[in-house]
């Protein structure tokens, strides 16, 4: 059994210093919302009781033996617990014309979060499965359903943002498998084109495409969050306007606290802290990918490259969506933006990395 070790401090460091500017952040940016309730600001009292909640799951995440998911009961039984939230997700209310909410004594969590977590535990364990065999197909397909049954139910949501993101974790974790080039052009042929109609079929989405080929044609209407966004990190120039001066938030820019946190970033804290926030991310990605490659298993290896692949691209993900180079989609920025859900299963996903970091 391989020797138990200290977890990464580095990492440990850098998730807490970003928890914290996202606390500071998500303060910042809803002030002006949640100064309409009143009372406490809303957005920040949910806010620090879902970090109170995802620290308590990233400690438990961090002490126990993480090869126990590499079990096939743990594999099988996350992944359908979590297609069955979803499926449970859809015969909810709506809220906002969407169902990706269920509602537990006057408490809301997203599964699609926790479909994040299911697909990267699974494909670890087909993964570790077909370890010193090479049966590429016996991998791809369990792992390419189980990923397009996620996202399919996600889009049903709908949601395509989160849907995508699931989709293309599952794609890193397969490339980074080994599994050959000629598998996934086939894939692509299949996905593409019906992505491409899930676009063009829903007038909602194509109009965030062509509003994203030429914002300003559409300055009231499907643009108009792409150009408040990049009016945001504009006028932050280099060192920012200063910490709670920010303009955009003040009613003009949708969702500042949520879905355009790293706007607000820029804005406040101009390039300086936009690259600053980047360059943790940066280390998030050089600590994951090191502690995957330290790992004494595979399926800790493909868990800890996994997770960091989640994080990471979601972040870049938000943040090309706030710099207009993306489609505007309602993605949050990992372990910043305000939503229960989206840090509670961040810090989870922190937890199981500085697991498999105490491993060599």
């Amino acid at each position: 059994m391989a020797k138990k070790l200290a977890f990464d401090k580095v990492l440990f460091v850098t998730v807490i210093i970003l928890l914290t500017v996202g606390l500071t952040m998500v303060y910042s940016a809803s002030s002006v919302v949640g100064a309409r309730t009143g009372g406490p600001n809303p957005f920040v009292v949910k806010q620090i009781l879902a970090v109170a909640v995802g620290l308590l799951g990233m400690w438990l995440a961090m002490h126990f033996d993480y090869r126990v998911l590499a079990s096939r009961p743990a594999a099988y039984g996350l992944y359908l617990g979590v297609v069955g939230l979803l499926v449970t997700a859809l015969f909810q209310p709506a809220i906002n014309g969407t169902r990706r909410w269920i509602l537990l004594g006057g408490v809301s969590f997203q599964p699609s979060e926790l479909a994040k977590l299911a697909i990267i535990v699974y494909i670890s364990y087909q993964v570790a499965r077909q370890e010193d065999r090479d049966h590429s197909y016996e991998l791809l397909v369990p792992s390419a359903l189980a990923t397009a049954l996620l996202a399919g139910l996600i889009m049903m949501e709908p949601d395509m943002g989160t849907a995508g993101l699931v989709a293309l974790a599952g794609v890193v974790m397969l490339f980074l498998a080994g599994v050959p080039w000629k598998f996934f052009a086939g894939t692509a042929a299949i996905v593409v084109p019906l992505a491409f109609l899930a676009v063009r079929l829903e007038p909602y989405r194509w109009q965030r495409v062509t509003a994203f080929l030429d914002p300003e044609k559409y300055p009231l209407g499907a643009g108009f969050q792409a150009d408040q966004s990049l009016i945001a990190i504009g006028s932050g120039g280099i060192l920012g306007l200063g910490l709670g001066d920010s303009v955009q938030k003040l009613h003009f820019l949708p969702y500042p606290h949520s879905d355009f946190i790293y706007s607000i970033v820029a804005e406040e804290l101009g390039l300086i802290g936009a690259l600053g926030l980047l360059g943790l991310f940066a280390v998030v990605l050089w600590r994951g990918a090191r502690a995957g490659l330290k790992a004494p298993d595979s399926f800790g290896r493909h868990l800890a490259w996994g997770l960091t692949a989640i994080l990471v691209l979601q972040a870049l993900l938000h943040m090309s969506v706030a710099l207009s180079m993306l489609p505007t989609t309602g993605v949050p920025l990992p372990l910043m933006s305000a939503g229960g859900s989206s840090v509670v299963a961040s810090l989870v996903a922190c937890g199981l990395l500085l697991n498999v970091s105490q491993h060599a």
